[in-house]
């Protein structure tokens, strides 16, 4: 799990005819049922996922951010004064306070993030923490062309991408983002980006099978969301949160699995279920390390730099433009 963009907006779709509702329905009509993953980030689903970073199960996001301390100084060593860092997918801002302590000489920070809710209380933080810092709070899809401010328009640019959130991006998508990334960038431009890696299911499968139910509300809440915004019929309590790993891709797949036969009506569609039919929710990919450098290169970057913890659990990797 990690908060991730798509090209739609949080904005509640309005008709059947609206982009993101039309991803929702074509998803629902496929053999395979799936819903848009960028459904999980309403304010409430913003607030689950938060509680799960704090999760005892919940490995990635404490591991990535003592990674982080350990390697802002050396990130700090190749960031040029005036450098402008800009974050995908910049959720609460948290782990970003770490890289911004270790780096007093940039010009500005842009956080980009479907949240408004996220932007806003972040922004509002780092005012207090960072008061010098030009902070570019800026709503939307990170996979879009990122026009910057005229005055930071030609500084250097140093992007970061925590959370392992390239992982909820099929391996060729996730190529797709990381050249997309590097156009946004520029010539000089570096990623630091965070990596879940390989690791035994004894470990894996409680991060995203909480002991508290915080995961199974944060996957369900999806179904609540659509019967809010969208006037959907889901009996929430009809269905069940599953995740399970892949090994033939290499990932965890969330699923919301339906407990019963049932219909569901939505935007004057009807959805049937059967009993253990599920929706597929969100996928999490873990990779090798050799296997994201080999990735990263495909995309156009050169890896200078990888940083993990003493367990190996996770990874962080520093990407240059390759030229």
């Amino acid at each position: 799990m990690s908060q991730i963009a798509e090209k739609q907006t949080p904005d509640a779709p309005g008709s059947a005819k609206d982009p993101a509702a039309r991803v929702i329905l074509a998803g629902l009509s496929q053999s395979r049922k799936t819903l848009p993953c960028f459904l999980f980030y309403d304010v409430h689903g913003s607030e689950l996922f938060e509680e799960i970073t704090r999760l005892p199960e919940y490995y990635p996001t404490r591991t990535e951010a003592a990674i982080i301390e350990a390697a802002a100084k050396d990130i700090a060593l190749h960031t040029p004064p005036g450098s402008v860092l800009v974050e995908f997918g910049s959720g609460s801002s948290r782990k970003t306070e770490i890289l911004l302590s270790a780096l007093p000489s940039l010009s500005a920070y842009v956080p980009i993030d479907v949240s408004r809710s996220a932007l806003d209380e972040a922004s509002a933080r780092l005012a207090v923490r960072f008061p010098s810092l030009r902070v570019f709070p800026t709503l939307g899809d990170f996979a879009e062309h990122l026009s910057l401010p005229q005055a930071l328009s030609k500084r250097p640019r140093l992007g970061f991408f925590p959370g392992s959130t390239i992982g909820n991006f099929a391996p060729a998508d996730a190529c797709d983002l990381l050249s997309h990334m590097a156009e946004n960038l520029g010539p000089s431009g570096r990623l630091v980006i965070g990596v879940d890696l390989r690791k035994d299911l004894s470990i894996l499968l409680p991060a995203y099978n909480d002991a508290d139910g915080v995961t199974a509300d944060f996957n369900l809440n999806i179904l609540v969301r659509l019967n809010r915004e969208m006037g959907a019929d889901f009996n929430v309590d009809d269905f069940a949160h599953r995740a399970v790993f892949n090994r033939e891709e290499s990932r965890i797949e969330m699923h919301l699995v339906s407990l019963k036969a049932q219909s569901v009506e939505l935007l004057g569609h009807s959805f049937a279920f059967a009993e253990g039919e599920s929706i597929h929710t969100e996928n999490s990919y873990k990779y090798s390390i050799p296997q994201f450098k080999e990735l990263a290169r495909r995309a156009g970057w050169f890896p200078r730099e990888v940083w993990t913890d003493p367990k190996s659990l996770f990874s962080l990797h520093e990407l240059t433009i390759a030229h």
